[in-house]
């Protein structure tokens, strides 16, 4: 998720998933200690997951698909509501939708926008606990879904090429880490355009960003070990041609 440039260096954390579709607002801060509570919740992370993946969908739709009962996504969803991160739509056309019924179906999609964390300098005790537990189930949830995906990709589809994955080093200031990182921004919101004018064969892709600073007691050899580059075959690693690379996906929320 981006975060403010400004005197610390930018700390690479996982934002809610809701960063697909181009915004028409600046970044703002997520500093409220509630609206982190909210959003650290596991059961709203994979909420939020499923909206951005397949689109809007009703409480009851939720419930089959995470295998909880209607009454809780229910409440996971108008407690994400009241911090934004999701909101009432028409949801999908179609004759479930057109049909009279005396009971309206309320459904839901993900908020997008650009929602960026506090430093970790400026976090307090609280705080922090709370961001910890937060990345902690973001981190697992992302590989876990990376794999499985990789894994369970169709013989012969052409999409199954579609998951390209780095490793490496790089050497910065904290300025230049910075600059780095609002720079890769930059890179996927160019990326990003309507719904109306995106290819019929275009499908929505899931980027992370993370990167950390090596402990000055490690050796540089050791932390630029083996340094690796996946999915597409004429992707070459840039380790070979210099001694410094670090890149992987990010998700500006």
């Amino acid at each position: 998720m981006p975060q403010e440039p400004g005197a610390e260096p930018p700390e690479p954390q996982h934002a809610p998933p809701t960063a697909l579709s181009p915004t028409s607002s600046g970044p703002a801060e997520l500093g409220d200690l509630a609206a982190l509570k909210a959003l650290a919740q596991p059961r709203r992370q994979r909420i939020l997951e499923h909206l951005t993946l397949h689109g809007p969908a009703t409480s009851a739709t939720l419930a089959r698909a995470l295998g909880l009962n209607t009454g809780s996504t229910s409440y996971h969803l108008r407690e994400l509501a009241r911090y934004g991160f999701v909101e009432e739509t028409d949801g999908e056309e179609g004759p479930a939708r057109s049909s009279p019924s005396q009971h309206r179906e309320r459904w839901w999609r993900a908020v997008p926008g650009d929602r960026r964390f506090p430093p970790r300098s400026r976090q307090n005790p609280e705080m922090r606990h709370v961001m910890d537990e937060l990345n902690h189930h973001a981190y697992a949830a992302d590989l876990d879904l990376f794999e499985r995906l990789q894994r369970e990709s169709a013989e012969g589809d052409p999409w199954a090429d579609a998951f390209p994955y780095s490793r490496g080093t790089i050497p910065l200031t904290l300025p230049e880490l910075r600059e780095f990182f609002e720079e890769y921004i930059a890179l996927l919101n160019r990326y990003k355009r309507p719904e109306s004018e995106t290819p019929t064969d275009a499908r929505t892709l899931l980027t992370r960003f993370l990167a950390f600073p090596v402990p000055p007691s490690l050796p540089a050899a050791a932390a630029a070990a083996a340094p690796t580059v996946d999915g597409d075959p004429e992707c070459r690693d840039p380790a070979a041609h210099r001694p410094a690379h670090n890149r992987r996906e990010a998700d500006p929320s």
